[in-house]
């Protein structure tokens, strides 16, 4: 009888212990959490939108939900702008987080004046191109907690709704507060751009705990779900924070501007920014608390070029903004319509005048603070003419072509080496979340507020706030010939950029894309589908694209490859065999990929309404009343 006792009771604690085990077994097996109820968007067609008092055009629906609701309740469009951006730093936060860049343009219709709002980070003060060769790097890291740029976007912020705008950060902030709380669907670009193998959520963890805390809620062991509701209650506590420094201020007697003061005060001389400078302390970054506090970005004269009737303005050159004139302006001229849309021979011909612009901007553009860039010479109608005579009619260029000669100034020419990809390479895939948004309004009075935010959690986030610093640093040189090349307060060459258009001297479109060095290529080809072959602003944001990778990548490793055209499968089949005869090596892509952009666009038609054009591409919605 003993014995069987014992061995009932060896029996019991062996199944207690198998239970126990079979538990903790349970609580580390991937889980599928809450799914919402979401119809994604990305892959749909979409009809033109169409305004009478207001348009509005963002990278998810809720973002344009939350500039609606402000316009709505008597805001104008610099506010409704960044209630949309915020909203944006929640619902494609992997893509455009806060607080990274956020390149502005503003037209005021009252005045019709154009101007940009710097938009773009600085490298702190320890970061200098010895401090990184150092290390041994060719190129900066783009996980590396070295890769991250002094905060933009919160100075945006401030800025715009300070200068133009009407409403108090609280009341800007409430939406995206709500639905960093209350949640949203993970939506199709999320789920792709987050959709990490077993392996490299496991790296994520190891290297970045705080993301996967954030993102995945410590479970790095389970995959995402589409549709799964996503909350982010630590950067609603960080917004609310803020909104409460503005209200003490607004409580005490204050002004509206000493209230939007005391938030950007919070952020970059009180709690968040010592939270950030200890962080960086503790991780060996490079942030000091001078880099947070001296931090400015402000107003600047946009630069422009032309194109017949139509006016480009652009951002400064920290960024892409000079890219539509050079490229357009080497077009001028050119009979592109009798080519036909989308044509072997169009589409080489807006490849080679891309490529030549590519090669100028590698020459000469930089952040201006820095880099004497010779705006003067490569906007002239004379260089535009001088860069034409250099196209190959029927003939690739091959390797990118060599920039235009500007007396005075020695080119920059970033040498490929190991950067030039072969073909057999080119199977491009998305590191955590990289991408970007847009976000476009138009309001009432006819103000138009255009912007490109940016950033993506692929380096540590600052504990407990819901902060992602971003990579932006990895987009410097470390070459010092570079006109791009890293120096300590200097802004990096972004890919991010928002542009205005003018047709016959007045206001006639804004609009923005994500996609990298893709943004301006994409942004020229929905210009000409409209200026030249006549299409609405849907129609030409909906057509096929193309995209020559031939000039180094912005991004790290800087990769290039000669001769290389990624196209869209619809168009790939209908082109490829000619484009290769010419030269090219055509990659096929899928139809409406994400690779290619996405599009938002608001035009002031001829009878005077708006009409608003959202890219099917992504989850980017458009609205208008």
């Amino acid at each position: 009888m003993t014995k069987i006792k014992r061995l009932a009771k060896w029996f019991a604690l062996a199944l207690t212990a198998l239970v126990l085990l079979l538990g903790l077994v349970y609580l580390f097996l991937p889980k599928q959490p809450e799914i919402m109820t979401y119809t994604d968007r990305t892959g749909q067609p979409r009809a033109l939108v169409t305004g009478e008092e207001y348009a509005v055009v963002t990278g998810t629906p809720w973002a344009t939900e939350a500039a609606v609701s402000i316009l709505e309740q008597g805001g104008n469009a610099c506010d409704a702008a960044v209630a949309a951006l915020l909203t944006i730093n929640v619902t494609h936060g992997e893509a455009a987080s806060f607080v990274g860049v956020a390149p502005a343009m503003y037209y005021d219709a009252q005045t019709g004046e154009v101007r940009s709002y710097i938009g773009a980070g600085k490298a702190p003060q320890a970061a200098t191109l010895e401090a990184f060769r150092e290390r041994g790097w060719e190129a900066i890291p783009a996980t590396n907690i070295w890769a991250q740029l002094v905060p933009a976007s919160p100075d945006v912020i401030v800025g715009l709704l300070s200068d133009c705008g009407t409403m108090s950060f609280s009341q800007v902030a409430a939406p995206a507060i709500q639905i960093a709380r209350e949640g949203f669907p993970l939506h199709a670009i999320i789920y792709r751009n987050m959709d990490l193998s077993t392996i490299e959520r496991i790296g994520f963890a190891v290297l970045m705990p705080e993301n996967v805390r954030v993102w995945l809620k410590g479970q790095f062991w389970r995959p995402f779900y589409l549709h799964e509701r996503l909350t982010f209650p630590d950067l609603a506590d960080t917004w609310e924070a803020m909104a409460a420094a503005e209200q003490t201020v607004l409580q005490n007697g204050g002004t509206r501007e000493d209230g939007l003061q005391a938030v950007w005060d919070y952020f970059y001389r009180g709690p968040i920014a010592a939270k950030i400078v200890d962080f960086h302390a503790e991780a060996g970054g490079l942030f000091t608390a001078e880099d947070l506090a001296a931090y400015s970005g402000g107003w600047e004269q946009p630069v422009s070029g032309s194109y017949g009737e139509y006016t480009f303005f652009g951002n400064g050159t920290w960024s892409q903004g000079i890219m539509e004139p050079l490229v357009l302006q080497i077009l001028e001229g050119i009979d592109l319509r009798s080519m036909g849309h989308n044509s072997p021979e169009y589409i080489h011909t807006v490849t080679q005048a891309i490529e030549l612009a590519m090669a100028d901007r590698e020459a000469y553009v930089g952040d201006s603070a820095f880099v004497d860039v010779p705006l003067d010479v490569l906007l002239s109608k004379d260089y535009a003419a001088q860069r034409r005579a250099q196209m190959t009619p029927g003939q690739a260029f091959g390797m990118l072509p060599p920039p235009g000669a500007i007396a005075g100034y020695t080119p920059y020419v970033p040498p490929l080496g190991e950067n030039a990809r072969l073909p057999e390479s080119l199977d491009m895939t998305f590191a955590v979340g990289q991408d970007t948004s847009q976000l476009v309004v138009v309001d009432g009075e006819g103000n138009a507020l255009v912007m490109t935010p940016s950033d993506f959690p692929k380096t540590p986030m600052v504990p407990g706030t819901g902060i992602n610093l971003g990579t932006r640093m990895e987009q410097f040189y470390l070459d010092p010939a570079s006109p791009d090349a890293l120096a300590p307060g200097k802004r990096p060459r972004i890919t991010p950029h928002a542009v205005v258009v003018f047709k016959d001297g007045q206001f006639w479109m804004a609009y923005s894309t994500p996609g990298g060095d893709m943004q301006s290529q994409a942004l020229v080809q929905v210009f000409l589908n409209m200026a030249v072959f006549g299409m609405d602003v849907q129609e030409a944001i909906s057509a096929p694209r193309f995209y020559s990778v031939s000039a180094p990548s912005s991004f790290y490793p800087h990769e290039a490859t000669p001769g290389g055209i990624r196209l869209e499968a619809d168009l790939y089949a209908e082109v490829a065999d000619e484009l290769a005869a010419m030269g090219y090596t055509p990659i096929e892509d899928p139809v409406w990929d994400k690779r290619f952009g996405a599009v938002g666009a608001i035009v002031v038609g001829p009878d005077g309404r708006l009409y608003a054009g959202a890219d099917p591409r992504e989850e980017t919605t458009a609205a208008g009343k």
